[in-house]
């Protein structure tokens, strides 16, 4: 009898992990070697990284990052995807943020990597670290909106550092030769900020077997351009308080948007020929989307950028590139929702604002609705027009990162609600 209650006891404790899976809960697609790319409210970082070619030396980062979910395990993904060399990291910690650069005194844990405290990582490649317990998260639902401090040592010098641009958030750097200072939960070692995350592409919380994982894929509009710095109100992070709302802890939205990005092109990118806008969304789909972890459904908003000044690409080659990449994320079981593209007529922006690019727009919008490609639509066009003018909505244009009058190309935090708020919900929980 005692036997078969441990046999018991056993299968059951299998079957609760069984339950449980990996899903990623905040990301940042990779878009090239720092310094290129489009940041927002970018400080002067010449203290923090004097030669870009040489990237970081000996020095330390503190990244904040803000999990849509949390969870009671966690494991980070470090990606050196467009380094020219390996590079070794080591003093890594993650906990959760006080504020400024400090961390919560107590909920600092180290990060392994194979059971080791260090990884190299080779050009091209990511390594995810080991499960890290995060045991002061008690209640996943209590720390909703708060953020996860991750921080890490580079061990010499890095060379080009594999970036995102635009974080809209306020992270900390050491000096450079500073040594590992990762351990330390007061901010003191942290003089620098950047508003970009560096070689941290993903976090992933242990969650239910049917938690399902939005990932909002587009350009600047959803990396978050014209946002709140700080505020976490770029339409991705709307959607998700909505779903939220409605589903609890059942459903995690991460944004996989790079400002500047295409459909179409460009046609080539590598680490010595980098582009601002990073690869082309077909490029990047595998490690910035396909790669993640129990991915359900995908809101694609993009093609502003093909039909600019520089790209000027027809429509045809972008609905022929939209037709194959959807064909490819469907092949992996993922539903993909269309969404309109906004306005940008009228835009202060050099490169858009033209009737013609409008023209092109409005012809990819009416493809999205009509076409049948995709398993649904999001129509932030029809969320955020002003069909008088047909630019964005007056209330939709001051910029809310900087203040001023906006370029009537990206929306501000009055336009991201309202797209996030068009969206119909039960698309994305089938």
């Amino acid at each position: 009898m005692k036997l078969w209650i441990a046999i018991w006891m056993t299968a059951a404790g299998l079957q609760a992990q069984s339950g449980e899976k990996w899903v990623t809960s905040w990301a940042a697609s990779a878009q090239g070697p720092y310094a290129s790319g489009n940041a927002s409210a970018q400080p002067d970082l010449r203290f923090a990284f004097p030669t870009p070619a040489a990237g970081a030396h000996d020095q330390t980062f503190r990244l904040m990052l803000m999990p849509d979910l949390w969870g009671k395990r966690i494991r980070v993904r470090f990606t050196n995807a467009f380094g020219t060399r390996a590079v070794t990291f080591d003093g890594v910690y993650a906990g959760a943020a006080l504020s400024g650069g400090a961390v919560v005194k107590g909920t600092s844990r180290a990060v392994r990597f194979g059971g080791k405290a260090s990884v190299t990582i080779e050009p091209g490649e990511t390594a995810w670290s080991d499960a890290v317990a995060l045991p002061f998260v008690k209640d996943v639902s209590e720390w909703s909106g708060r953020r996860l401090a991750v921080s890490f040592h580079v061990v010499g010098d890095s060379g080009p550092m594999t970036w995102h641009a635009k974080a809209l958030t306020t992270s900390y750097v050491s000096r450079p030769g500073s040594g590992a200072v990762g351990e330390a939960e007061d901010e003191a070692a942290f003089p620098f900020t950047t508003t970009s995350w560096y070689f941290v592409d993903a976090v992933d919380v242990m969650r239910a077997a049917n938690t399902k994982l939005v990932v909002a894929l587009g350009d600047s509009i959803t990396d978050g351009t014209a946002s709140t710095l700080n505020g976490d109100d770029r339409w991705p992070n709307a959607l998700a308080r909505r779903l939220h709302a409605r589903y609890g802890n059942g459903v995690v939205v991460v944004n996989a948007g790079i400002g500047g990005n295409r459909v179409a092109g460009p046609a080539e990118y590598t680490a010595e020929r980098p582009f601002g806008g990073g690869p082309a969304a077909g490029q990047r789909l595998e490690r910035d989307v396909l790669s993640l972890s129990g991915v359900t459904a995908v809101i694609w908003l993009e093609g502003i950028n093909d039909f600019a000044v520089a790209a000027n690409a027809p429509v045809e080659q972008v609905t022929a590139a939209m037709r194959d990449i959807v064909a490819r994320m469907k092949g992996k079981g993922v539903r993909v929702i269309g969404a309109t593209v906004v306005s940008a007529l009228g835009s202060s922006n050099a490169a858009h604002g033209s009737a013609e690019e409008d023209r092109k727009r409005r012809e990819l919008n009416e493809w999205i609705r009509n076409s049948g490609v995709f398993d649904g639509v999001a129509d932030f066009d029809k969320a955020t027009i002003d069909t008088a003018t047909g630019g964005l909505r007056p209330e939709f244009v001051p910029d809310s990162t900087t203040g001023g009058a906006g370029d009537k190309l990206h929306p501000n935090r009055a336009g991201y609600l309202a797209m996030a708020g068009s969206v119909d919900l039960t698309m994305l929980m089938r």
